[in-house]
């Protein structure tokens, strides 16, 4: 597994979830976030009404893009659709760690061939453990997997970095864990931001200066930012609890 890159600015490290429908969103979002946030998440929702373009789009101002597909599929395949989406640029992408070994060596094995064959840096490419959806009583009750949340991503980690992925997608709970066992090298996203206490679709939540302190390395931040009525402002208060937490 090559050395994987680690963030060198705060504003390296906090990716806005674009999880909007239409593209004019999108980049309004990605104008107002300039020289903010260095980086964006495209999920399905996104790339479902886009396509590619809205990694280009994103790659054309500037912003490191986190391809957020969770692909999980047959190893082939997988290995198809990481090929292209290296093709496309994006700094970082997933898949299921639920997959299964040879389904993550096949996305490792394919980012490093497409970064060689096209000439462009390999995207870090990361497992993803347990949906911050779902809690322990969810699940043991719908998904059949018995005992801590914790103990389930820890496996699927190791299993991840088994198969020579760079890090993984986790919540701030599961970091400290992570960290002991697989070293600072590991690469860490952890969704689930919250500034403060809210309800939602979130169970394992976070707030900033949190998941910093645990070791996180990179924050992927939805709602908070762009359904704040100054999308740049609340991303500048996340930025200052960073860097509180960086410091203290």
């Amino acid at each position: 597994m090559p050395e994987a890159p680690h963030p060198q600015a705060q504003t390296d490290r906090l990716f806005v979830a674009l999880d909007v429908d239409r593209l004019e969103d999108a980049e309004a979002l990605l104008d107002r976030l300039a020289g903010v946030v260095g980086g964006c998440k495209i999920g399905s929702q996104l790339f479902t009404a886009a396509g590619p373009v809205a990694i280009e789009r994103a790659l054309k101002r500037g912003y490191r893009v986190f391809l957020d597909l969770k692909y999980h599929d047959i190893p082939n395949t997988v290995a198809g659709a990481v090929r292209e989406a290296t093709r496309l640029g994006v700094f970082m992408l997933n898949v299921h760690a639920s997959g299964g070994l040879a389904m993550m060596r096949a996305a490792a094995d394919a980012a490093t061939k497409a970064a060689k064959e096209f000439a462009l840096p390999r995207p870090l490419v990361l497992g993803v453990t347990v949906l911050t959806s779902l809690d322990r009583r969810a699940l043991e009750r719908e998904v059949g997997v018995l005992g801590p949340v914790e103990a389930h991503v820890l496996r699927l980690a190791e299993r991840a970095r088994e198969a020579g992925l760079d890090g993984c997608v986790a919540s701030a709970r599961e970091i400290a864990a992570l960290r002991l066992a697989l070293g600072g090298r590991w690469v860490i996203v952890t969704p689930g931001i919250r500034p403060a206490e809210r309800a939602d679709d979130q169970m394992r939540t976070a707030t900033p200066a949190a998941a910093v302190r645990a070791g996180a390395d990179y924050l992927v931040v939805g709602r908070p930012i762009t359904a704040a009525p100054d999308p740049g402002a609340a991303a500048r208060t996340i930025l200052d609890d960073v860097r509180q937490a960086t410091v203290s």
